[in-house]
């Protein structure tokens, strides 16, 4: 871990740390699967978003799939390749520009289609399509459970005029695998067939976690170029969390030191605010130089080891239940003391707040000659300003 060598005591901390060559380890496994597949892949700035890597991800990839007007200024701001933007319900007072400004734009239902389709019909126009499938892990991120409010179903197409419509998107997985997606598209091809056979090109969504370790990379090319050649259309992948997984770390101080029958670091870091997937998938963070004992919600993971040391670590929030769970260290832990959660860019700056005023941590990034500057820094003016 190279970040470590960086972290003395006058290391400002909160802060991200985006390290150059991990992303780049990334973007080289997708590029790979775009130029065997024939597949275009998009980053989808929902999962990451870091303003100091877009021109380095654009090396690689297609462009950003964007969720509204702002990921879209965003996207041309700071990559400026394709802009493919989706909403489930687009604003009136906001579609001109998002038209402008987007390649492909992609409607979630019949009515936004008929409505807008005048103003999006210079670009390519998209539907997305709810196939009743997915094989999602938490009912929180399943786009196709009941009364799911996302994508079209094969039913609602009946007698409905398509004609100014070129692709179809789809979108039904979250951290899953090659074989996932093979269940997904073979019920979305059984369902929407009659309809794929009039696109020029269909988008298989994210979710694919082409970058974890044990992923079936050529699983996923084979099925991508077989569907593409069988159809004739231009297939698109717009992973999020692909993009930044495992490149990035999350640098936190211990600020103090109390006792409730167990050791407890207090930390300037977050779990509510900084690190909110912990709470919501859930999951606990690695930690650099450390095992997890426990999670946040006292679930063992593992047992203390002689010599070890045994701390809880929570937030500097009012939040009782902002704790990153109970890890045992080598050596007793001491005020000023840098902790550092890793794989913490993804699905994290995206969705970090200012809540109970903490501060946001400051952008980083180690580029690949080992230079370690400051992206983004955050001060009390980005809590006044929203609040």
């Amino acid at each position: 871990m190279q970040i470590q060598h960086y972290l003395d005591k006058n290391f400002q901390t909160p802060a991200y740390i985006l390290e150059e060559e991990k992303l780049r380890k990334n973007c080289e496994l997708l590029a790979k699967v775009s130029e065997q597949s024939g597949a275009k892949i998009l980053l989808a700035l929902k999962g990451f978003a870091f303003s100091g890597a877009m021109d380095i991800v654009g090396e690689y990839l297609s462009g950003c799939t964007c969720s509204g007007l702002w990921e879209a200024k965003y996207a041309k701001e700071f990559m400026n390749k394709e802009i493919h933007t989706f909403s489930p319900a687009f604003k009136e007072d906001e579609i001109d520009e998002i038209v402008k400004l987007s390649h492909h734009i992609v409607f979630n239902s019949f009515n936004q289609f008929k409505k807008y389709k005048e103003k999006a019909k210079q670009k390519s126009i998209g539907l997305r399509c709810n196939p009743e499938i997915s094989v999602a892990p938490k009912e929180i991120y399943n786009p196709c459970g009941k009364y799911s409010r996302l994508g079209i179903r094969s039913c609602d197409f009946e007698n409905e005029d398509i004609g100014e419509v070129s692709g179809l998107h789809f979108h039904a997985l979250c951290e899953e695998s090659a074989h996932s997606l093979e269940l997904v598209l073979n019920a979305f091809e059984d369902k929407f067939q009659p309809y794929i056979k009039k696109m020029k090109w269909i988008n298989f969504g994210g979710g694919h976690h082409i970058t974890r370790q044990g992923y079936d990379v050529q699983k996923l090319i084979d099925i991508c170029k077989k569907f593409s050649d069988k159809y004739n259309v231009q297939v698109y992948l717009e992973p999020g969390e692909a993009i930044g997984w495992e490149c990035g770390s999350l640098v936190a101080s211990v600020i103090d030191i109390v006792e409730n029958e167990k050791k407890i670091a207090i930390l300037d870091v977050s779990s509510e605010a900084h690190m909110p997937d912990t709470i919501i998938m859930p999951y606990t963070s690695e930690i650099l130089n450390a095992r997890i004992l426990a999670s946040r919600d006292g679930m063992r993971y593992s047992e203390l080891k002689k010599g070890e040391v045994s701390y809880l670590l929570g937030g500097n929030t009012c939040l009782a239940g902002d704790i990153m769970g109970e890890y045992a260290f080598d050596k007793e832990l001491f005020v000023g003391q840098k902790i550092v959660f890793l794989d913490q860019i993804h699905y994290s700056i995206v969705k970090n707040t200012t809540f109970n005023g903490v501060r946001l941590p400051n952008l980083m990034m180690l580029d690949k000659n080992k230079k370690l500057s400051i992206v983004r820094e955050f001060g009390y003016e980005n809590y006044s300003k929203r609040n």
